[in-house]
């Protein structure tokens, strides 16, 4: 049986705690970095409803009788021909 009976650490031992504390600290920073990242980015608004189309404006305003047929049809036309843009 081997013992070691001093208590003197040789250059091997060194060695082998300080490539384990090298790789240690590797293994914290590289799981460490992205979930820090993954943590601090913005985060999207996927619960904000889009913006409703202007044809579906004015079939919803058609449908709760704020316009009338005839103004529907002139609006969606002149929507379609675009005519409602700034020069």
């Amino acid at each position: 049986m081997m013992f070691r009976y001093d208590h003197d650490v040789s250059g091997w031992d060194w060695f082998a705690m300080s490539a384990g504390m090298i790789l240690f600290w590797a293994l914290i920073i590289t799981v460490a970095a992205p979930l820090f990242r993954a943590l601090n980015r913005p985060q999207e608004h996927t619960g904000t409803p889009a913006a409703p189309a202007p044809a579906d404006i004015l079939r919803e305003r058609l449908t709760r009788g704020k316009i009338d047929e005839d103004d529907y049809r002139r609006r969606l036309n002149a929507l379609h021909a675009g005519t409602l843009t700034k020069p």
